[in-house]
């Protein structure tokens, strides 16, 4: 039985405020509250709760949901991957799951910058719950540029459409990848990576091209 509180800090979650100021984030569907394990702080169900459907964010829920502990991962962990993923500007939840996703498929960790809110429900539902285990840190544009280059090890900015462009060979790496309407803005001088198609196509989405050149590297 939810106490009146635990209800009002389940509203809460849904904005990113909500779950800045509790330390917490909702967690919807079974596959994703497995994934988050010892994160868990409870769950609750639609057999729980006549009014399930206004607790949660999908549109067509799954019958159980549960509050958890946002993973508080550093620098140091995120830097322990031989591949990182920067996501610079690419707001769409369903991609930066993806990508959370992928990173946790191939053993990479990930910097987000001006990126989608990786606590957002819908991120969490997408990456199937890979953001309690993939390392990922957020950093604000200003000071994106010196911390990436602090890491010390190779940088690719992955762009469409670079002749001169070649895939990172180097053991450890790290990728830059920006959103498809407004590409990479960080300031920052590195190689291109880019992926041969068909002209026809404008660009391949952000989380295709990720996992394209993540799985070259694996």
């Amino acid at each position: 039985m939810l106490s009146d509180a635990s209800v009002k800090k389940i509203k809460a979650l849904k904005n990113k405020k909500g779950r800045a100021k509790h330390g917490l984030c909702l967690v919807e569907g079974q596959k994703a509250i497995d994934a988050a394990g010892e994160f868990v702080n409870f769950t609750f169900s639609k057999e729980d709760r006549m009014d399930f459907d206004d607790l949660v964010t999908t549109e067509t829920p799954q019958e159980i949901a549960a509050v958890a502990k946002i993973p508080a991962f550093t620098l140091e962990e995120v830097a322990a991957s031989n591949t990182i993923v920067v996501l610079d500007g690419v707001q769409d939840p369903g991609n930066v799951g993806t990508i959370l996703r992928l990173c946790q498929g191939f053993n990479a960790s990930l910097i987000l910058v001006e990126a989608s809110d990786v606590t957002n429900p819908k991120v969490i539902r997408s990456s199937a719950g890979a953001m309690f285990h993939v390392p990922w840190i957020t950093v604000a544009r200003d000071e994106a540029v010196e911390l990436i280059q602090g890491i010390g090890r190779p940088v690719y900015r992955m762009e469409a459409g670079n002749a001169e462009s070649k895939m990172p060979t180097d053991k450890k790496a790290i990728l830059i990848a920006g959103s498809e309407g407004q590409g990479i803005k960080l300031e920052i001088e590195a190689p291109s990576v880019s992926i041969a198609h068909n002209p026809a196509l404008e660009s391949l989405n952000v989380a295709t091209a990720v996992a394209i050149v993540l799985h070259t590297r694996f």
